[in-house]
């Protein structure tokens, strides 16, 4: 697999804080056959990174005290050169600064912003630590996908603070999705409008996810492990997916592709 180059507005890490770390670590590992890998992070916390076949694919952490009581959760984060930058155009445009940008010790800084339609997204500057070593092979980051109730205004958004090209085409048998591109073609993620079909108590949201070569497999196995099929393995036209949670609800997606 040719090495992905990073760029500034690219999809470039992803990781979960969980209620229970070591519940957490030993399900994801046990999942997608990582490895785990702890740094320290400030005071008592430690920060988990997962390696695959020792290359750094996704990352686990505390969860903050702010989220006291809730479900796990997946946060993607987006590559920016000056996250301060970014992060002052966030009101004008619509969007709200959830979280004010900080440094992560020496590894970057950080904030989260939520888009107009309140989908909630990491920016990251890099500092030492530039993201996941590996994408689109089983076990590592593929894909990140929006749903919200307004494509039209998260689109607009987007466009606008990060440069995006975001446009709906076809992907195969007629059906249209709503495709993120850097510099014109490059494919970065996607967007899908959620209708009546969608729980009306679901939140907009950022989906992350992760190529497996058996959805279905991987889906059992998430069972056995004590988590939850949330979306029922389904082909789609570009391959087969499916949403799972962990434990301790964290949501992610798996897919395998007949792209070559």
């Amino acid at each position: 697999m040719p090495e992905v180059q990073k760029c500034e507005g690219m999809f470039t890490w992803a990781d979960v804080n969980s209620p229970n770390q070591a519940d957490a670590k030993a399900f994801y590992c046990e999942l997608f056959s990582w490895n785990a890998i702890d740094v320290e992070a400030g005071g008592q916390n430690t920060y988990t990174m997962f390696q695959k076949d020792g290359k750094t694919v996704a990352g686990l952490g505390p969860q903050p005290e702010s989220m006291k009581g809730l479900p796990a959760m997946w946060t993607s984060y987006i590559t920016v050169g000056d996250v301060d930058n970014i992060t002052a155009r966030v009101r004008e445009l619509g969007g709200t600064v959830a979280v004010q940008p900080m440094d992560v010790m020496d590894a970057g800084r950080m904030a989260l912003i939520q888009d107009p339609t309140g989908a909630a997204v990491a920016l990251w500057q890099t500092g030492n630590h530039d993201g996941a070593e590996i994408f689109n092979e089983p076990g590592a980051m593929t894909w990140n996908e929006l749903a919200t109730r307004n494509v039209t205004s998260a689109k607009g958004f987007f466009e606008q603070l990060l440069g995006w090209k975001v446009q709906a085409g076809d992907v195969g048998d007629g059906t249209l999705y709503t495709g993120i591109f850097l510099d014109g073609d490059h494919p970065n993620g996607g967007m899908v409008e959620m209708d009546e079909t969608w729980p009306e108590n679901l939140p907009p949201h950022w989906l992350t996810y992760f190529s497996v070569d058996d959805v279905d497999a991987v889906a059992q196995k998430v069972q056995a492990l004590g988590g939850k099929v949330t979306v029922e393995p389904q082909d789609i036209p570009v391959g087969r997916f499916s949403v799972l949670s962990d434990p301790h609800g964290g949501t992610f997606a798996v897919i395998s592709t007949n792209q070559p």
